[in-house]
């Protein structure tokens, strides 16, 4: 067992917050209520943040993770967070860290590792985990796969392999990555253009893509391209450059999903079946050397969809959360943006499907934020991508 040394800052987390209950592992109010009564150790980083709905601090819960790239948690208080060289943790509400054995071999280089980590949305009675990692396939060839595994003790077993991207690709970079659950019970997974550019158009090609897979790996009937041969049947979408955030709208239903640009123009869209996201043929994005346009601006055609915002300059977006807690109320139904450019959460406030606020937080704060996601709790959980990453916690201050 790896231990993280942390300060012994006690934070009493008010019950009247955690009262709710804990929804996804189907915890009582009493239960959040004792949990809540023992409080958790960690040090206060950020005493004071005034936004502009609410005033919140953050809390530092564990420090020494060696670029952490996606959390999830367990019921009972512990969290999976995966570390992209290959290790996947568990990690104790008192920041106590232990490797997990059973994880399959990655191909750590450059972008790729071990990255993100999701439950099955019943996990409590299936037990799968999901998670998604570069695969290497010889001759410095690697995909991106997705695959689940059981977990007993502080081991990884029964783990399948559900999807291999096809065909490997050789540069390291840009492997996309992130897994949602769908409202059916089906799930979305992120492939990034893998660096290449055009094989985001070749819709035979698994690069630039969002697939859709039953929750076994197989492909649903109704995929969007299932009776075109010319489409693999997985794909749910392409014209992809590479997706690092993805979510489903609790209340709306509508999946948004952001992706890096290349200088300038990273995107968030809202997400339909079939529908072609344009990279590299329009884009807000200008080449890295030459600072030209790399395509056409997406409002000046009709044929690729246009997104719903675009960041220029970029601010780098990695990891994603849709609000739904009730430690913040007024920040209900919002979107909460990781950024490694500018170091930044980036608060965007959605109406339907339409954006009608952004704000700023943590800005230089914290460090380059990898991922966000909404805790058991309701307290938003963040990670640091760094060679010495952290999880921290945003939490309400009265």
């Amino acid at each position: 067992m790896r231990t993280v040394i942390l300060h012994s800052v006690l934070v009493i987390l008010g019950a009247a917050l955690l009262g709710c209950g804990d929804v996804s592992s189907g915890d009582s109010a009493a239960d959040n209520e004792e949990s809540a009564s023992e409080g958790q150790q960690g040090e206060v980083v950020v005493d004071l943040v005034e936004s502009e709905e609410l005033d919140f601090q953050v809390v530092q819960l564990a420090d020494n993770l060696e670029n952490p790239w996606g959390i999830a948690f367990l019921p009972g208080g512990d969290m999976l967070v995966t570390e992209r060289p290959g290790r996947m943790n568990r990690v104790a509400p008192d920041g106590s860290v232990t490797s997990l054995s059973g994880v399959p071999e990655v191909h750590a280089e450059n972008q790729g590792g071990l990255l993100d980590v999701v439950l099955h949305p019943d996990y409590e009675n299936t037990g799968w985990i999901y998670f998604t990692y570069s695969n290497p396939q010889g001759d410095e060839l690697t995909s991106t796969t997705v695959a689940r595994a059981q977990l007993e003790d502080d081991t990884l077993t029964d783990v399948e392999t559900l999807y291999v991207q096809d065909p490997p690709k050789e540069p390291g970079r840009h492997y996309g990555s992130r897994i949602v659950f769908m409202e059916d019970g089906t799930f979305l997974a992120s492939i990034g253009d893998r660096g290449l550019r055009d094989p985001a158009q070749d819709t035979e090609d698994d690069a630039g893509v969002l697939l859709r897979l039953n929750e076994d790996g197989s492909i649903p009937s109704d995929n969007p391209f299932v009776d075109d041969d010319a489409v693999n049947d997985a794909h749910y979408s392409y014209g992809h450059r590479n997706q690092q955030g993805i979510v489903r709208h609790p209340e709306s239903g509508i999946i948004w999903a952001h992706e890096h640009g290349p200088r300038g123009g990273d995107e968030l869209n809202l997400i339909e079946a079939g529908n072609n996201y344009g990279w590299p043929e329009a884009t807000y994005g200008r080449e890295y050397r030459e600072d030209e346009p790399v395509g056409i601006d997406p409002d000046e055609t009709d044929e690729f969809v246009e997104p719903v915002i675009q960041w220029t300059p970029s601010i780098a977006p990695s990891g994603m959360a849709a609000y739904d807690g009730d430690a913040f109320p007024e920040w209900q139904g919002n979107l909460f943006v990781g950024a490694l450019a500018y170091q930044q959460i980036r608060r965007v406030v959605v109406d339907g499907d339409e954006v009608t606020d952004q704000e700023e937080l943590l800005a230089d704060e914290l460090g380059r934020i990898r991922d966000v996601r909404t805790g058991p709790d309701g307290f938003i959980y963040l990670l640091t991508d760094d060679a010495n990453g952290g999880i921290f916690r945003m939490e309400p201050v009265e």
